[in-house]
């Protein structure tokens, strides 16, 4: 018999009745098919339960003194490294050692991989990697193409179809491994692309010890339809970043680019049709969202363990497109009440996160 399909469930439900529905059962013994996230459910004080708020945590400009101050370690010992993806693609990273501490050798790996128009040097990656560095990981922090100072490595413009170089850049930092256990961690958009690298682990000699996918993007187009319809701060969030990554893009491929006419949109649609179309070769907006989706069948050749952790309340992906992920047996789901997109925050001070608590837990069933 196949093994049995695992959910895990935080003991707060699995999603709000009006994202379309009906609330499973409350975690706990005897109910079938749920268990206890492993650092327990994430209950965030009632000050910080808006969704809202816990989405722009992550992010949130004042907090970089402190998070770099927290991070110094990691910082310190991070060096730059060019990752041969394949087919003349690079793509820039940051790597800390144990060794780099002055410790013995790490038996693990984690590759992070930020949201879309984040960077390795996002707040929320470098909070996690300090967390997993201090606890005896080794720490990649990947860029993906045209992210970070990354822009003039490869001549063409990032898309999120881009799935190749990200399998090569996991199959190259495992080939230099020397035989530690690698584990990856995405977030958003990040979790995605690393969803995606596991279901195609199998086929391409990729060995994983575990993946986790915090708030990934599941279906595209109902991604963009919450960006443009939702909170105005949003939108105007990525299309700020994004006009300028597309600036440093420019300048740094002035004679293959003259990006004016995408600068001048106004909106995520109008922005993602016109380059998509017009310089990434594809027929319509329609097909490139398709295009990198992990609802259907997609996920459907992981063999690896893999979980997403997500949150019913996420303003950005709708948790309702959970139930149409296809199911194999290595894959498991933790929806929460609350979290907001990549948040998280219970309000502790200074130190971790339940999530980075919740990151260090699901990696360390396999130490």
């Amino acid at each position: 018999m196949p093994p049995r399909r695992r959910t895990i469930a935080s003991s707060s439900g699995w999603c709000r009745p009006d994202e379309g529905l009906r609330p499973r059962p409350a975690a706990g013994p005897g109910v079938s098919g749920f268990r206890p996230a492993a650092a327990g459910a994430f209950r965030p004080p009632g000050w910080l339960a808006n969704r809202h708020l816990q989405s722009i945590l992550p992010s949130l400009p004042l907090r970089r003194l402190a998070v770099n101050h927290r991070c110094a370690r990691l910082i310190a010992a991070s060096r730059p490294e060019l990752i041969d993806c394949g087919d003349g693609v690079r793509l820039l990273a940051q790597r800390a050692t144990q060794s780099q501490l002055g410790r013995p050798p790490a038996r693990r790996l984690v590759m992070l991989l930020h949201g879309w128009e984040g960077s390795a040097d996002s707040l929320y990656v470098l909070s996690l990697g300090q967390w997993l560095l201090e606890r005896g990981y080794d720490v990649l922090r990947l860029n993906l193409r045209d992210h970070g100072d990354s822009h003039h490595l490869n001549p063409g413009l990032f898309h999120s179809c881009r799935i190749a170089e990200v399998v090569g850049a996991v199959r190259q930092v495992q080939s230099l491994a020397s035989g530690q256990g690698l584990n990856l961690v995405g977030f958003s958009l990040g979790g995605n692309f690393f969803l995606r690298v596991a279901a195609r682990a199998a086929e391409t000699g990729i060995e994983l010890q575990q993946v986790v996918a915090i708030c990934p993007v599941l279906d595209p187009e109902h991604t963009l339809r919450r960006l443009e319809e939702g909170w105005a701060l949003y939108r105007w969030y990525f299309v700020r970043k994004w006009r300028r990554s597309l600036r440093r893009k420019q300048a740094a491929w002035p004679a293959e680019y003259d990006l004016q006419d995408a600068l001048r949109l106004g909106t995520l649609t109008e922005m993602t049709d016109h380059l998509v179309c017009g310089y990434g070769g594809f027929e319509s907006l329609a097909t490139y969202l398709r295009g990198y989706a992990i609802t259907g069948e997609a996920l459907a050749g992981i063999v690896h363990p893999a979980r997403i952790l997500a949150a019913a309340d996420d303003p950005i992906i709708p948790s309702v497109d959970l139930a149409r992920l296809a199911r194999p047996p290595s894959l498991e789901i933790s929806c929460m009440m609350h979290g907001g997109h990549c948040g998280f925050y219970d309000g502790r001070g200074v130190g971790s996160t339940w999530l980075e608590r919740e990151v260090l837990a699901t990696l360390a069933r396999h130490d």
